[in-house]
């Protein structure tokens, strides 16, 4: 599995169980019981591999994932800003069914163009790939690797849709569960994509 030029695109383990069911968005929500156990499988999967950098978004939840795979004689974790999840402005914290009765419109306008349109008056998903491809690519382009990027369904959708030329708009095609590994061997021509969604109870 490890090879000198790839990313493991990784996505945080699963929240505590108390916020299932909300958006959450940029909400601080730590990791739970499964989450922590999840990470604690990728550190066993991954003990022969040193990895030359792990980056995380500086939500807890991907902290928390990154710090348990990190653990010595892994590099120090690096948190980068840019790679948080997408803002769901006033929509974050409550359910689906609640944005949709309070905020009609705004979830209209949303579902018929979410590449452009904000959430919540937070981010669209060309806004989160306007600060995350950038985050990421400035990786790739000095990855000497193996690397370990530990981020947030949205902000993984984003990349993948970058690497793989897919516009945005088709970004829930295809899934990034909790914890899920999606990785990455990039060049300078044509990024290759060997594994997409990879979660640790398939192994």
């Amino acid at each position: 599995m490890e090879n000198p030029r790839m990313i493991y695109l990784l996505r945080h383990g699963a929240i505590d169980p108390h916020y299932e069911g909300k958006l959450i968005g940029q909400m601080n929500v730590p990791l739970g019981e499964l989450g922590l156990r999840q990470a604690q499988w990728w550190k066993w999967q991954w003990a022969k591999i040193s990895f030359q950098r792990i980056l995380c978004s500086d939500l807890i939840r991907s902290r928390q994932t990154a710090e348990i795979v990190a653990t010595q004689p892994q590099p120090p974790v690096e948190v980068v800003p840019e790679l948080r999840e997408l803002s769901l402005g006033h929509w974050e914290g409550l359910t689906a069914k609640t944005v949709k009765a309070r905020f009609p419109d705004e979830w209209t306008r949303r579902g018929l163009d979410f590449e452009n349109c904000p959430a919540g008056q937070g981010e669209s998903f060309a806004d989160l790939a306007a600060r995350a491809v950038p985050a990421f690519q400035a990786v790739a382009d000095n990855c000497e690797g193996p690397v370990l990027i530990v981020g947030h369904g949205g902000t993984n959708r984003v990349i993948l849709c970058h690497v793989l030329g897919i516009p945005l708009q088709n970004l829930f095609r295809f899934r990034q569960d909790y914890c899920a590994l999606n990785i990455i061997e990039p060049s300078a021509y044509a990024p290759v994509v060997h594994l997409i969604n990879r979660r640790p109870e398939d192994l």
